[in-house]
């Protein structure tokens, strides 16, 4: 769900404002500095430098549930934003448990599955999304029952992956709330204004906020969830979230302490689609006052897309120095922040569309998949993958941003990726060579990520962001591995300084096996084009 989407050119563009869910280089490179020579690791407060939280080796599978898997014929939609069938429901979710788990992602975030009076508001579609609820304790029948979700998270975690659920906390269905919560709340509502497709929550108002609290509450203690994906977390005022937030932490946490194993995360992640100063004021609030502890990571993600596709608007090619400007880097957030990058989402183009987009080299498609999803692999905090990444999928024949009445062809910008699910042994799909090769790859390296804390939580030591290069060493007290991508076409090498190592004898390729001596005052690592590598110290 957005209201904006960006536009990154040198700098950070202004938010382009769009229309509610739903609607509508070349060259190598050496390292210059003086080599710091067998560094001690360095004490960091950032929260997934070095700390032991589970909430930075989230791998988190995202799905949209309205266009995932229809795994029960009575509970369907058939209509929506986006080229699917539009009958996915949780049954099918249910029946795509096993292929999700053996991807090695740890934690599955479902769209809203709250109830949206369908076809009272006038419009079924956006119904679907799923993004514009009534009623917040029911599941929408067109997804199921309640019932169905208690099977759903309990069979999630049984399989070890945690569940979040999607808050959408700001705003309502056109039609109101249509029933008082468990313990008898409504929320007040205001009009959203001219053209706005729904009401929205008017927090000035006590009630409001009670409510809300509830929700939060009551779907971690009756369900044992753990945790929240929060939709335009703006719409929110940070004492809000705080108040939220403290809410989810103390249910999880009564959880834990009556002997619970799942619903004790409280994990809470914000979407503010803008940049990273207003992801800053509006999801994390200062270190001193934190509100939200995690906020997804769009700025970044715009710079992987420049650097291995285009984004949206076209820009692209931009080499690997946007992969460390200045408006995305980690440094712009407080301390507190665990912020969660991903590759795409179901408002985002898939990067598939994005490399045709591009006009790239049909024959580099799988390579720049892996290159992309490695730097996810390499960062400290959570992530989140979109369903079909696994697959390298794409809508086929979107390329160029559709003119005229997108909406009517499902293939606007801001839905496309709302493809159906793509599961085996259990919608029909049958993957081609090189999409069952990229499954495999893409679920080695997350197992290589869950292995190595040095990926998830490690600090990074910059080494290059030049020309075609990009690389850090990411450290713990106890590992360091290095990580090199090669973002362009042809092979690339780097002279890696071995002053930037603490003492070892080699570095290890944790996808390829090779060993690489140390010996002198720098180390050649060879990149493949579109390549990235994973080297661990020993």
């Amino acid at each position: 769900m957005k209201q904006g989407m960006l536009r990154y050119g040198g700098l950070i563009g202004a938010a382009l404002l769009l229309s509610a869910c739903g609607s509508g280089g070349s060259g190598s490179s050496t390292e210059t500095e003086p080599p710091i020579v067998n560094p001690p690791p360095v004490a960091s407060s950032r929260a997934c430098y070095g700390d032991d939280q589970p909430a930075c080796n989230l791998r988190t599978y995202q799905l949209m549930v309205e266009s995932f898997v229809d795994g029960d014929g009575a509970a369907n939609y058939g209509v929506g934003y986006g080229p699917s069938q539009h009958n996915g429901d949780l049954q099918g979710i249910i029946n795509s448990l096993d292929h999700i788990k053996s991807l090695n992602v740890n934690a599955i975030w479902l769209t809203p599955v709250f109830d949206s009076c369908a076809g009272q508001g006038g419009d079924d579609k956006l119904d679907a999304t799923g993004y514009f609820a009534c009623d917040f304790f029911n599941v929408d029948p067109n997804f199921g029952s309640n019932a169905q979700l208690k099977q759903l998270v309990d069979a999630a975690h049984q399989r070890g992956l945690y569940v979040f659920l999607d808050g959408v906390f700001g705003h309502v269905n056109k039609v109101g709330v249509s029933k008082p919560s468990p313990a008898g709340r409504l929320p007040a509502l205001k009009n959203g204004g001219a053209g706005y497709p729904g009401q929205l929550v008017d927090y000035s108002q006590p009630q409001s906020l009670a409510y809300f609290k509830e929700v939060a509450r009551y779907w971690v203690e009756q369900y044992g969830i753990d945790g929240w994906r929060l939709d335009q977390a703006y719409q929110l005022g940070l004492d809000d979230w705080r108040a939220i937030r403290a809410e989810v932490e103390q249910a999880s946490a009564a959880r834990k302490a009556a002997g619970q194993q799942w619903g004790t995360l409280g994990y809470m992640v914000g979407e503010v689609w803008k940049s990273a100063d207003e992801i800053r004021a509006e999801a994390y609030g200062p270190s001193d006052k934190p509100a939200l502890s995690s906020a997804f990571d769009f700025p970044l993600r715009y710079g992987i897309v420049q650097a291995l596709a285009v984004e949206e608007s076209g820009k692209g090619g931009q080499g690997a120095s946007v992969l460390d400007a200045s408006w995305n880097k980690v440094e712009n957030y407080p301390n507190h922040a665990m912020p969660n990058l991903m590759l795409g989402n179901h408002d985002l183009v898939r990067f598939g569309d994005l490399l045709e987009r591009g006009n790239f080299n049909p024959a580099d498609y799988w390579l720049r998949h892996k290159a992309a999803l490695s730097f996810l692999a390499a960062r400290s905090g959570p992530i989140t993958l979109y369903y079909g990444e696994e697959f390298g999928d794409e809508v086929p024949g979107f390329a160029k941003p559709v003119s005229g009445d997108c909406a009517a062809q499902g293939l606007c910008d801001d839905h496309v990726a709302r493809s159906d699910g793509k599961v085996p042994g259990v919608t029909g799909f049958v993957p081609s060579s090189e999409q069952a090769e990229l499954k495999q790859w893409l679920s080695t390296l997350l197992g290589l990520r869950a292995q190595h804390p040095a990926l998830y939580q490690g600090e990074r030591v910059k080494l290059v962001a030049d020309g075609s290069l990009y690389g850090d060493i990411k450290q713990t007290a106890s590992e360091q591995i290095v990580y090199l991508l090669n973002v362009s076409s042809t092979p690339q090498s780097y002279a890696l300084p071995v002053g930037k190592l603490r003492s070892g004898s080699a570095l290890l390729d944790l996808q390829s096996g090779e060993s690489l001596s140390i010996g002198g005052s720098s180390v050649t690592v060879e990149l493949p084009p579109l390549s990235g590598r994973f080297l661990l110290l020993q």
